[in-house]
């Protein structure tokens, strides 16, 4: 029996869609009001979801203390309160749009789990924007 167990999270942060590749006009055309060169801000929420077999011993998919552990570490530790474009070495060189936050959770929260569950990230930027990874 595979079973999917959740988690949620909350961060928040700030950045800068930007591109520096691109003129100043073509990175205000692309990404508007996120392009605001003094940044801007979300509530962030995150649900993780891992799959996988029930343990027979402890009837456990993964101890949602352990999952709870793992996303505090990875996540909020690092993220929450910060600003991503120059608080965080991830987005040094990556923009941190809600896609690409999304994979670098993901990455980290799989580092850190057994290669036997799968996980699945969903991040809202806002209650009516969100992003799912699955690590395909």
């Amino acid at each position: 029996m595979r079973v999917s167990v959740f988690r949620k999270a909350h961060f928040n942060a700030a950045h800068r869609l930007h591109n520096p590749a691109l003129s100043d006009a073509d990175n205000k055309r692309l990404f508007g009001l996120c392009n605001n060169p003094n940044f801007h801000g979300h509530n962030y929420m995150l649900e993780v979801r891992v799959k996988g077999e029930i343990d027979p011993i402890t009837g456990y998919v993964i101890d949602t203390k352990i999952l709870k552990d793992i996303i505090q570490k990875e996540v909020h530790d690092r993220f929450d309160h910060r600003n991503l474009n120059l608080d965080t070495s991830e987005f040094a060189d990556l923009n941190p749009t809600a896609e690409n936050i999304a994979v670098v959770i993901w990455n980290k929260i799989r580092k850190c789990l057994p290669d036997t569950l799968e996980l699945t990230i969903r991040l809202y930027e806002t209650e009516n924007n969100y992003v799912e990874f699955d690590g395909l």
